[in-house]
């Protein structure tokens, strides 16, 4: 007979799990985080000329195109754009807030979600009617002398 007495494997300790869980996270981070040789885009973020049609730039409309006091839709960029008073554009998406659905209409100063009926302002994308509780995001144009584009 062993006078060896029986000792249970020592338990993984919480600090030891915790240091190996924290080490496994910073390398997932760093490899989600690692660099890349793809050129397509320059330190601001904006795509090169070789990849076409990116949403940054991409012509809209002429000022002469949106109605002061209404507005026009575009879908296919998802974006409202208006003109509350004259030369001042605003653009919004055209995602309403309340279900998801797409504004559908410009008219008396209002952008009609045709969903549930809510209501938005032309001059800040604010709520003018509900059931939404919150306005349209606000979406970056650029107007340079007639054009309108997406900043």
């Amino acid at each position: 007979m062993s006078s060896e007495s029986i000792q249970p494997a020592p338990a993984l300790c919480r600090r030891t799990l915790l240091a190996g869980l924290g080490a496994a996270g910073i390398a997932a981070a760093l490899t989600a985080c690692g660099g890349s040789d793809d050129k397509s885009s320059d330190a601001s973020g904006s795509s090169d000329a070789s990849s076409g049609s990116s949403a940054g730039g991409a012509a809209l409309a002429k000022t002469t195109d949106i109605p002061e006091g209404g507005g026009k839709i575009f879908a296919d960029q998802s974006v409202v754009v208006t003109q509350p008073t004259a030369g001042e554009f605003k653009a919004f998406s055209t995602v309403c807030p309340h279900q998801k659905q797409r504004v559908n209409s410009v008219e008396n100063g209002l952008i009609t979600c045709p969903a549930h009926g809510s209501q938005f302002s032309v001059t800040d994308g604010g709520v003018k009617k509900g059931p939404a509780t919150s306005g349209l995001t606000t979406a970056e144009i650029k107007v340079s002398g007639d054009s309108i584009t997406l900043a």
